[in-house]
């Protein structure tokens, strides 16, 4: 993964394309829709772009990235990384072009789905909803929405052009001028409104080839899956955390008696599906795992932690539990623990996979939920959003953390039972602090826990090498 500044420099120039007329109603759905679930400073950085452009043009005056830092009073890494989530979410497309030692951009502007596209998008609409909560989606949908023209009792009467008007004949001479002077210029086009383009997943992390190996022909015949119901499997997979054996059931339970898979059904039965294992909860759009922009361990891996860094960057906080746990799916309470301070603190998955490693050695490998909200805090505050700061500060700040665990019970259990050692994990362990290998711990029963640890750590230091390649 390349840092930031491997991508855009404050002295790289860029232009502003227009992908279409944007109206003001545009920016209403921009506004109300999209910003709750990309943030105030992607909305403004989408608007400062857009008002860049002079009004009935379709490209700007080229500028420098040092224009935007000024204009925000942001940092480049800010910019870049609300540029990428315009990106993700269909608002904008970003083309370069590298001569010798510069590099320029054009960022174009593409226009928002409509209201209508938006809330039957299938995964757009259910994040919103689970953002602003049952009666802010609901007033909001009914601000896009109008009574519809009920024209049953009435008969149009309309005149048709050849009714109106009457033509006198045209020369062929004239005809032709004419025909010829209304296409473009070469390297011109019209203003013209451009059909926007949906959120697509592109599928690559759904196993379709389990999932059909699962139905067969005879259950449900393969010209069933167009590539809008593929599609639809793709996003919904993705909004769910569904695999392929359970999609499988979902999409028997779509099946129309007719022989059709129905997407709305597919829909419906999905949501049903992970209401029932989430109780009763629905999906936040949240990145399950570390974000590919904050990742660091992109050189060659050769070190235990470096083994460890990518196992952290490349897992879900969910699946680390379920590893910790020896597969056994994590308590209800530990998910939403996990969940609460990944949300409250604004902490990346890889980061909270650091906390919850660190946090698990520190109190009897169980997730104290005050405990790890007080160390999130600290890394919230100090801004930490990648695997490895996390670990460099919490063996910076080891001292203060130990004073934070310790309890009157803790000091009362510690004076009245035996202690024992236990190795911190080899991340933690710096340089010049690898003398002090061993802190206490107070119980035995702890001893299979404490082994299985250490053999999902030791798994993923041999196999580490190989998930590190993966985005």
């Amino acid at each position: 993964m390349k840092q930031y500044w491997n991508e855009v420099q404050p002295i790289d120039a860029f232009t502003v394309a227009m992908n279409g007329i944007l109206h003001q109603y545009d920016n209403k759905i921009i506004t109300l829709l999209y910003q709750p679930l990309i943030g105030p400073i992607c909305l403004t950085l989408y608007n400062t772009l857009l008002y860049m452009v002079e009004e009935g043009k379709s490209l700007s005056e080229e500028w420098n990235h040092y224009h935007l830092m000024n204009a925000f009073d942001l940092n480049l890494e800010e910019i870049y990384h609300a540029r990428l989530k315009l990106e993700g979410i269909g608002l904008l497309k970003t083309f370069i072009q590298t001569n010798n030692e510069s590099r320029s951009f054009i960022y174009e502007l593409q226009p928002p789905l409509s209201a209508e596209q938006f809330f039957t998008d299938g995964m757009l609409n259910i994040y919103l909803y689970q953002k602003l909560g049952q009666t802010h989606f609901i007033k909001l949908k009914k601000s896009f929405t109008n009574k519809k023209l009920d024209l049953n009792e009435f008969s149009e009467v309309t005149r048709s052009f050849q009714d109106v008007f009457t033509s006198l004949g045209v020369n062929t001479l004239t005809q032709s001028e004419g025909h010829i002077a209304s296409i473009p210029e070469h390297g011109e086009e019209y203003n013209h409104r451009q059909k926007p383009n949906s959120i697509t997943i592109d599928g690559n992390d759904f196993d379709f080839d389990l999932l059909l190996v699962g139905l067969s022909e005879f259950m449900i015949p393969r010209k069933l899956f167009t590539p809008a119901i593929k599609d639809a499997i793709a996003k919904l997979a993705f909004l769910y955390s569904i695999n392929a054996v359970d999609m499988k059931k979902i999409v028997l339970q779509s099946l129309t008696p007719d022989q059709k898979i129905n997407v709305d059904d597919l829909r419906k039965n999905a949501r049903d599906w992970y209401q029932m294992e989430n109780e009763s909860r629905l999906p936040q759009l949240v990145d399950r795992i570390q974000p590919v922009i904050h990742r660091e361990n992109d050189t060659k891996i050769e070190t235990k932690e470096d083994k460890l860094v990518s196992y952290l960057e490349t897992v879900s906080p969910r699946q680390l539990l379920i590893d910790l746990s020896d597969g056994g799916e994590p308590a209800k309470s530990d998910l939403q623990a996990v969940e609460d301070i990944m949300f409250q603190q604004k902490l990346h998955p890889g980061v909270t996979n650091v906390l919850i490693h660190y946090v698990m050695l520190k109190t009897d490998m169980k997730l104290s939920k005050n405990y790890l909200e007080k160390i999130a805090s600290h890394w919230s505050r100090k801004k930490i959003k990648t695997v490895k700061s996390a670990m460099d500060l919490a063996k910076s700040e080891h001292r203060q953390y130990q004073e934070w665990a310790i309890t009157k019970k803790d000091s009362t259990q510690r004076r009245n039972k035996p202690i024992r050692t236990e190795k911190l994990p080899d991340w933690f362990v710096s340089q010049e602090d690898s003398n002090q290998k061993e802190v206490q711990l107070q119980t035995e029963d702890l001893e299979e826990k404490r082994r299985r640890l250490e053999a999902i750590q030791r798994k993923y230091q041999k196999n580490g090498g190989e998930k590190g390649g993966e985005n």
